[in-house]
């Protein structure tokens, strides 16, 4: 037996002259050499034109009227973003529902205000005095009347594009839900009813948590588009960060550089957002696969996946 050992196994010498080559990626480095040379062409490119009016940007970046705009920009991004989740997961309960009545009103919600662009919802909800020009609440088909007021004193600028962008987004998250709740296996629904667990307690102890899954990284998506969205209310003087530095490149006609200003507060919120966005992902994808699939700044300095076991401690 020891002979037949010494026969199957390899020597340490032998062991040693076993040379190991490296995987070689000269694309990489090829592409990333490309990639290099055009981004340091932009930039150099920016930093030289004439045109940006750098200055102008530097006294715009951080002023109050910036700043009041961004307050109504994440103001309207968190409220509409809980109008449509709250509401999207009540209409598609409503959609799932097998009473005909509750599914035929969320289907044509749905379709109503998926069907409509964003920017006509919003003009719709900003000249909604022009359609009803005073505001009644009573007891319809009576003469009962508790409140009457003009339209234009309600719906202000700021409460039609809540209004727009609130219910547009109550579609799409109600879709997105219906998905994730439709991901979840039947079998979870009859073991939570064999346990005596009402429909309601089942929806919402067992069903929902097990679609977060699905919905998280589609919604965290849609609360980034919110957020850009909220530009569109420029249209109604919505007062938000557009809004205001429209109001001043139209009277001093740096219209680039004030364009600058936004769209690096955009793209400073959205990064802001990405990381409650990423963290949601990783908490409710615990258990589903080895990891996560690392993104490209991971891959660049060289992300290794975890397994399961690593990832619960």
């Amino acid at each position: 037996m020891a002979g037949s050992d010494r026969l199957e196994r390899p020597s340490a010498a032998a062991g040693a002259e076993l040379a190991v080559t490296p995987l070689r990626h000269p694309g990489r480095w090829v592409a990333a050499v490309v990639v290099a040379a055009c981004a340091a062409g932009i930039v150099w490119s920016l930093a030289k034109n004439p045109n940006l009016h750098w200055p102008v940007i530097g006294q715009y970046l951080f002023t109050t009227l910036v700043f009041r705009g961004l307050w109504t920009t994440v103001w309207l991004t968190v409220v509409a973003m809980v109008l449509g989740l709250v509401g999207g997961t009540l209409v598609a309960v409503m959609r799932l529902s097998a009473n005909p009545v509750l599914a035929g009103v969320a289907g044509v919600f749905i379709w109503a205000f998926r069907g409509t662009p964003l920017l006509v919802q919003i003009i719709f909800w900003g000249y909604l005095g022009a359609l009803y020009p005073r505001l009644l609440l009573g007891i319809p088909f009576t003469h009962v009347t508790w409140y009457s007021g003009a339209t234009s004193s309600v719906v202000t600028g700021s409460v039609a594009a809540l209004l727009a962008l609130g219910l547009n987004e109550m579609a799409y998250a109600a879709e997105i839900v219906r998905a994730g709740i439709i991901a979840v296996d039947p079998g979870q629904r009859e073991a939570a009813h064999s346990l005596g667990l009402s429909p309601a307690t089942t929806m919402r102890r067992i069903v929902l948590p097990q679609a977060m899954r699905v919905i998280v990284p589609p919604m965290g998506n849609e609360t980034i588009t919110m957020l850009k969205s909220t530009a569109l209310v420029s249209v109604i003087s919505g007062h938000d960060l557009l809004t205001n530095l429209q109001n001043v490149y139209s009277q001093n006609f740096e219209v680039i550089p004030l364009l600058v200003v936004a769209s690096a507060w955009y793209l400073a919120l959205t990064s802001v957002l990405s990381v409650p966005q990423r963290w949601l992902e990783r908490r409710y994808a615990r258990g589903s696969a080895l990891a996560r699939p690392a993104g490209v700044w991971q891959r660049v300095v060289g992300w290794r996946p975890r397994r399961i076991a690593e990832v619960g401690r």
